[in-house]
C-alpha cells in the first residue's frame, strides 16, 4: 500500500505518503496565494524522500472542504486527475474531520470540541465533536459569534481568529495531510467522493443575461 494525501482546504498546502502502517514522508507549506505553485512539487519531494514513484501509488485521498473556492479546487482537481491517469481510487474526507482527527492525536480526550476553519467575512467553517471526535454537528458556515454561547475549545484558524467565540485554542491550526492519511488508513474517517464541500457560492459568478429592450 502506497497512499498519497492531500488538502489545499486551507492556507496550508499538505501532502502525505502512508505506506498502510506508517507515514513515509510529509511536507507542508502555509501560503494562502499559492496552492497552484506549492502542490506538485511537494507532491514530487514526498515521493522522492520516501524513495517512490507515482507509479508505486495505490490510492489517493484528499480533502474535500469545506474551504474558499480557488484553493479547494486545487488539491481536488489534482488528485482526481492523478486518479485518473493513474487508474487509482480517490478517497474524499471532510477537512474539518481530518482537524478533528489531529485533535485526537495531540490532546488527551475528555470533553466535547469544535473546529473553526477560517471562510472570510468575519465568518467560520465549523463543525462540533464529541468527546471521542465523531462529529455532531456540520460542517455549516456562519459568524463565530453564532457558536459563542457553547464555548468549546476549538482546533483550527478560526479559534484563533476569533477567540473571544471560543473556550481557548487547539491544536492543530490547519488540516495536516499525515492526519488524513492515518484517518483513512485506520477507518477513522467518513469516506466521500472527491468533490468540493464549498457549503456557499462562490465569490465570482457568470454575470446573467441582459434582457432585450424589446422584450416584453
Amino acid at each position: 500500500m502506497l497512499l498519497l494525501a492531500l488538502d489545499t482546504s486551507t492556507p496550508a498546502v499538505t501532502v502525505a505518503l502512508h505506506d498502510g502502517e506508517r507515514v513515509l514522508a510529509e511536507a507542508t507549506t502555509v501560503d494562502p496565494r499559492r496552492h497552484t505553485e506549492l502542490l506538485m512539487p511537494l507532491v514530487t519531494a514526498a515521493l522522492a524522500e520516501a524513495g517512490a514513484s507515482r507509479r508505486d501509488l495505490t490510492e489517493l485521498a484528499v480533502g474535500v472542504g469545506p474551504g474558499p473556492f480557488t484553493g479547494l479546487r486545487v488539491g481536488l482537481a489534482a488528485a482526481r486527475t492523478m486518479g485518473a491517469v493513474l487508474d487509482l481510487p480517490v478517497r474524499g474526507v471532510c477537512s474539518l474531520d481530518v482537524l478533528a482527527y489531529g485533535v485526537r492525536a495531540a490532546n488527551p480526550p475528555g470533553e466535547p470540541f469544535a473546529v473553526a476553519t477560517d471562510a472570510r467575512r468575519r465568518e467560520v467553517y465549523w463543525a462540533t465533536y464529541d468527546a471521542g471526535g465523531v462529529r455532531t454537528t456540520g460542517p455549516d458556515v456562519g459568524p463565530a459569534a453564532g457558536l459563542a454561547e457553547r464555548r468549546l475549545p476549538a482546533a483550527g484558524a478560526g479559534a484563533r481568529l476569533y477567540p473571544d467565540a471560543f473556550a481557548r485554542a487547539l491544536d492543530p491550526e490547519y488540516p495536516s495531510a499525515a492526519h488524513l492519511a492515518a484517518a483513512v488508513v485506520a477507518e477513522a474517517a467518513e469516506i466521500l467522493p472527491p468533490d468540493p464541500l464549498y457549503l456557499r457560492r462562490p465569490d465570482a459568478t457568470p454575470p446573467s443575461a441582459r434582457k432585450s429592450v424589446l422584450a416584453r
